[in-house]
């Protein structure tokens, strides 16, 4: 029996579309039968954080990323034409009318279909986030854990 293919994502981009396509390929890649893992690292772990806010006990500097940093995939900014906040606004609009998936409705898919999501534990303690505002049913590791996943993958992307 031929071995499964495995595809590895780098999300270090905190930015809406760059996410979107992170996810896309990702769940392209799970449907070929891949394994897929996608490392969320620095502003890529916007993604997977919740969006509501939780009652956490934090540091002055922790307070601060949590207060700068959007809380969840949908409240992510685009990388280009942004426009203070209208880019995204504008870029939903026209993926509604095409009948696109939004990103969380990507990210939950992902998890349907066994993408492993692997919050990084380093960037997690540097920025101040702790595991109780991201998504439930991810991974956590560091690069330790992303390498042993893509050590042996056909496909490795850095978005």
């Amino acid at each position: 029996m031929p071995e499964k293919k495995r595809t590895t994502i780098i999300l270090f981009s905190g930015e809406y579309d760059k996410a979107m396509a992170a996810y896309i390929i990702a769940n392209g890649a799970a449907a070929y039968d891949h394994e897929v893992t996608i490392f969320h690292t620095f502003w890529g772990l916007n993604a997977l954080r919740k969006d509501n806010q939780v009652p956490l006990k934090k540091g002055f500097m922790e307070k601060m990323f949590g207060k700068m940093m959007p809380r969840g995939a949908d409240k992510m900014g685009l990388s280009k034409m942004n426009y203070l906040g209208m880019g995204p606004k504008m870029i939903k609009q026209v993926m509604k009318k095409h009948n696109a998936m939004p990103l969380p409705d990507l990210i939950s898919m992902a998890q349907e279909q066994d993408v492993k999501l692997l919050a990084c534990t380093m960037t997690m303690d540097l920025l101040g986030l702790q595991k109780e505002e991201l998504l439930d049913n991810i991974e956590y590791g560091g690069v330790g854990a992303y390498v042993g996943d893509s050590e042996d993958a056909n496909i490795t992307l850095f978005i």
